[in-house]
């Protein structure tokens, strides 16, 4: 059937990159909205968190649809770089800069791997926190100072991944007209560093302002 040699080729691989990295940039942003309630206060992002969890099923759909999107996206990345690089076995002597960020794209596999590990252990210090009181979760996290920092190097990595992630998943769509170059440019620097900075700022806050 040619959905599956289509998925099985580079291009169906691609596709299926950029839609479900389009889904997890669309969460990040309301993720990032949910979070910016902290930097008003934590009973604000606490009533934030408890209006959403009153909807237990919605959330519930949510999470696993969140889930199954995340997993999709790993798993097709791994088969894009294996096929990637068993197409071409041996390195290029020469790396010439096709696009603005070359570290970004060499590194996405292995950015992508950290995201990963991040997922894993946020998602694990959320829930054995206190589901009742999740500021006091965030709280907590966040008095750690290498906790911190973890946080903040992984916000680096994942701008990174998205500052590549964000070109490759345009020119998949086909939004690659010279003259929306620099649109383009714009949006895989503005995008990365918005959530570099609301995300970032969260630990600064807790650590050295007024979160606690």
């Amino acid at each position: 059937m040619w959905p599956i040699i289509f998925l099985k080729s580079s291009i169906g691989k691609k596709w299926v990159m950029a839609c479900t990295g389009l889904c997890l940039i669309f969460f990040l942003f309301s993720h990032a909205a949910g979070n910016a309630t902290l930097f008003y206060s934590t009973s604000l992002f606490q009533s934030y968190a408890d209006q959403l969890h009153s909807h237990p099923l919605i959330v519930s759909l949510f999470s696993k649809g969140l889930f199954a999107v995340f997993a999709i996206h790993i798993i097709t990345g791994i088969l894009l770089f294996l096929q990637n690089r068993k197409a071409r076995p041996q390195k290029y002597k020469v790396h010439k800069r096709a696009f603005k960020n070359s570290i970004a794209s060499r590194t996405m596999i292995y950015s992508g791997l950290f995201i990963l590990l991040f997922a894993v252990i946020h998602t694990a210090a959320v829930s054995f926190g206190d589901h009742g009181v999740i500021a006091h979760t965030v709280s907590t996290m966040f008095s750690s100072f290498v906790l911190s920092m973890f946080y903040i190097v992984a916000f680096v990595v994942l701008a990174l991944h998205i500052s590549h992630g964000l070109w490759s998943m345009l020119q998949t769509f086909g939004v690659n007209h010279p003259r929306y170059t620099w649109i383009i440019h714009k949006i895989t620097y503005a995008v990365p560093l918005f959530f570099l900075l609301l995300f970032g700022a969260i630990p600064f806050l807790f650590l050295f302002g007024s979160g606690n």
